[in-house]
């Protein structure tokens, strides 16, 4: 399961988003799967990840993340993607 959801910045800043670990990555595209729940947060990018016989989702940047344990999917980054993330 994915959920998307727009913060305010004073729900970024209760969460401590800032403070989480960046992480980077070109276009390009690639087979993924969650061993454990991942929150994170868009700095930069278009994203379309895509659950293992599910509909695509579409993810940009501004938007909260939430991917579930046991997710498979494919990720396709549309444009350079920049996010902070934090594991559970």
């Amino acid at each position: 399961m994915i959920t998307v959801q727009k913060l305010s910045e004073e729900e970024i800043a209760q969460r401590g988003i800032r403070d989480w670990p960046v992480w980077e990555k070109e276009a390009s595209e690639f087979p993924w799967e969650y061993d454990s729940k991942e929150m994170c947060y868009i700095l930069a990018g278009k994203i379309c990840v895509t659950p293992e016989g599910g509909d695509p989702v579409s993810i940009e940047a501004g938007d909260y993340v939430e991917f579930a344990k046991g997710l498979k999917c494919t990720w396709t980054i549309l444009e350079d993607v920049r996010k902070h993330y934090q594991f559970e």
